[in-house]
């Protein structure tokens, strides 16, 4: 049984004791996962800069998907307490100007150089994947951040461990482009079935990922 299952059998002042109890970090995603109603809940019993800080590990669609559930008045008490590096992003996208995807992007995902060796990868990964927002692709990229493949962790861990990222990545590449639209994300990630997709500019240069998750979520809130 995860957390969230554990939450729903708990009363109010349970869950809170739980929350406060976990990692910042693990207590962000449970907030993002747990239903609207337990979120508003849980939300208004909790310090205003506790949910902020608990917010800002968000990616900024998780953020505005959480903050969405609040009133006006509340989420602006939020949001002037979290780091304002997403919340231009945020506020576009709770405004329903998500016109491209560059909104909901994360720049918090897991990159490689094509001349590492699958082992060295491997033992590394625990520390490269900590804090990150996606940890199920590795981005493998030149110097210059051109992005010149993609590998699968479950690929990853099923490769010789001596075979260079280069040899194995997956070269025939499915990218957003920077322009892209949410309903053009929501077409892809419909299509290919990826749990994430990077974004490109027009050199091939990563400038982020963005998860299926925040743009099924979005699309299925915004459509209501």
């Amino acid at each position: 049984m995860d957390i969230v299952e554990i939450l729903e059998d708990l009363d109010h002042e349970q869950r809170l004791t739980v929350i406060n109890q976990l990692e910042e970090e693990h207590a962000s995603d449970t907030l993002e996962e747990i239903s609207p109603n337990m979120q508003r809940e849980i939300i208004s019993s909790l310090k205003k800069e506790k949910v902020a800080d608990l917010i800002d590990m968000m990616t900024p669609g998780q953020a505005a998907d959480v903050l969405s559930v609040l009133t006006l008045e509340e989420q602006e008490a939020i949001m002037e307490l979290m780091d304002e590096e997403n919340l231009n992003k945020i506020k576009s996208i709770l405004e329903k100007r998500q016109d491209t995807i560059l909104n909901l992007i994360t720049e918090r995902y897991l990159k490689a150089q094509p001349d590492e060796t699958v082992e060295t990868v491997e033992n590394a990964y625990p520390k490269r994947a900590k804090g990150k927002d996606e940890i199920m692709y590795i981005h493998v990229t030149d110097k210059d951040n051109t992005l010149l493949g993609v590998i699968d962790v479950k690929e990853l861990l099923q490769a010789d461990s001596q075979a260079l990222l280069g040899d194995i990545m997956n070269k025939n590449l499915i990218t957003l482009d920077k322009e892209s639209s949410i309903e053009e994300a929501t077409k892809m990630f419909s299509r290919y079935g990826f749990r994430s997709l990077p974004v490109t500019d027009n050199d091939n240069k990563i400038v982020g990922v963005v998860s299926q998750r925040d743009v099924v979520k979005l699309t299925l809130h915004f459509s209501e």
